[in-house]
């Protein structure tokens, strides 16, 4: 056992979560450590989630524009590239991200140190440093930050090599000829497109009646069509009861009898939370079934001198609200409150082919909240930047107030939606007459540009109740 050492504030995980507690407590003159168990920084996002796959969809997407277009075709044959292919430069992002991330500790003395922590008192920690080492840490404060990981149900061999999560997926060492994701949330659809992309034949098992529920109805259609259109079989409604892992293939048999076969079994249906073997039901601190904690407004969990942010805590779980939730933490921390909070309206940016975006409220909220709206769109296929670049499949789509114009959500589907949504996201969290549909139509967009889509929807949405 080593000397104890001391800090103001110890923060759990370098993902997103955790590295925004860890800068901000640096920046205002906290003794702050960060504590990783992985070899690199940068967590799940950088290693498995956010970064990887985005970067894989973000390659195939550019070989299939180049497959598809006609002036490449009239000079070379189509490309196809294998999956070891995209994820090699995949990890030359990844190794990006991750001397990006450590220069942000170094330059600010913020340590990373090495192991698995767990709680041995309020405020003690015990790090285990691998090799029979550990060491003791005391602090004021601590930040878990610890993420998630995919779910495994108990009947699912996972230690078989034709079987995969969504983070074992990225050790594939071959295209397979056919691939079966058993959950159609947003790792699932993401996963569909990317490995249809590459020629990759998709059963995408759904164990709802639509694909991803929480978005607009119209746009979940849209994905449905667009994923069938590229090839994808989507089967809704559905339940495994059993999956044999053969030496040739893997067979995954539901409840409606059906058998489903492939070369490979993507299970992306859930995630659970880091919290097992941290000590922390001693301190008062009970996870959920999930692996969750609870914590209040302010991240405080039922030790208010022990914050939880990212994944950890569920809801929303994307990368950009944890890298918020850990400076907003680190900020009652330092000052004893935190005025600020993570928008009403945080955005939604999922990356199948085409990616997605949304913010505010959908068609059915509205419907079911009594709110008189209107609706404009604009379709891609009418843009001349779409034209120019040949991603003419898709659609902003804004729902206004009927009488006070005010915006009430954006739904977009198509190339760049991820990035046009924002655009709308700045005016609808703008107070009074500054939230209007009039903005849109009253401003001059550059021309041609994908965000002339907002005149273009504004206008039509407009037309139907001026």
């Amino acid at each position: 056992m080593l000397k104890q050492q001391g800090f103001d504030t110890i923060v759990i995980g370098s993902g997103p979560g955790g590295e925004g507690a860890a800068m901000k407590l640096a920046k205002d003159g906290r003794k702050v450590a960060v504590i990783e168990r992985h070899d690199q920084v940068g967590g799940g996002s950088t290693h498995w989630g956010t970064i990887p796959s985005k970067s894989l969809r973000h390659t195939v997407r550019r070989m299939m524009e180049f497959n598809s277009n006609p002036l490449f075709r009239a000079v070379a044959a189509p490309t196809r590239l294998s999956f070891p292919q995209v994820l090699g430069w995949t990890q030359s992002v990844i190794r990006d991200q991750v001397s990006l991330r450590s220069g942000f500790y170094s330059r600010n003395e913020v340590p990373v140190l090495r192991g698995r922590a767990r709680f041995v008192g309020p405020n003690t920690l015990e790090l285990d440093t691998g090799r029979g080492r550990v060491r003791q840490l005391h602090a004021d404060n601590f930040v878990i930050a610890t993420g998630s990981r995919p779910y495994r149900p108990e009947d699912v061999d996972f230690s078989h090599p034709r079987v995969f999560d969504s983070d074992t997926i990225l050790s594939l060492d071959h295209t397979p000829r056919s691939i079966i994701i058993y959950g159609a949330g947003t790792i699932g659809c993401e996963y569909a497109s990317i490995f249809r992309g590459l020629g990759v034949k998709v059963d995408l098992i759904n164990t709802r009646d639509r694909l991803l529920s929480f978005l607009d109805d119209e746009i979940s259609d849209a994905l449905s069509y667009h994923l069938r259109e590229l090839g994808v079989l989507i089967r809704h409604n559905e339940e495994y009861t059993k999956v044999e892992a053969r030496d040739d293939e893997v067979v995954v048999h539901l409840e409606s009898g059906k058998r489903v076969r492939a070369e490979a079994l993507l299970w992306a249906n859930g995630r659970t939370g880091n919290t097992q073997d941290m000590g922390l039901e001693d301190l008062g601190i009970v996870p959920n079934s999930r692996g969750q904690i609870a914590v209040n407004e302010d991240y405080q969990t039922a030790q208010s001198h022990i914050y939880a942010v990212g994944d950890v805590i569920g809801y929303p779980s994307l990368a950009s609200a944890a890298y918020d939730q850990g400076r907003f933490a680190a900020t009652h921390i330092t000052q004893g409150k935190c005025d600020v909070r993570l928008g009403r309206d945080i955005p939604t940016g999922i990356y199948t082919i085409p990616e997605i975006s949304s913010v505010g409220k959908t068609e059915r909220e509205l419907t079911a909240a009594k709110v008189p709206y209107e609706v404009g769109h604009a379709f891609f296929k009418d843009l001349a930047r779409a034209q120019i670049s040949g991603q003419t499949t898709g659609m902003l789509k804004l729902l206004f107030h009927t009488e006070t114009l005010e915006l009430l959500g954006i739904h977009c589907f198509g190339d760049q939606a991820a990035e046009i949504v924002h655009i709308g996201q700045a005016i609808m969290s703008q107070q009074g007459e500054a939230n209007s549909l009039l903005y849109f139509i009253n401003t001059t967009f550059n021309y041609p540009t994908m965000a002339e889509a907002y005149r273009v929807a504004a206008l039509n949405g407009y037309n139907r109740v001026a």
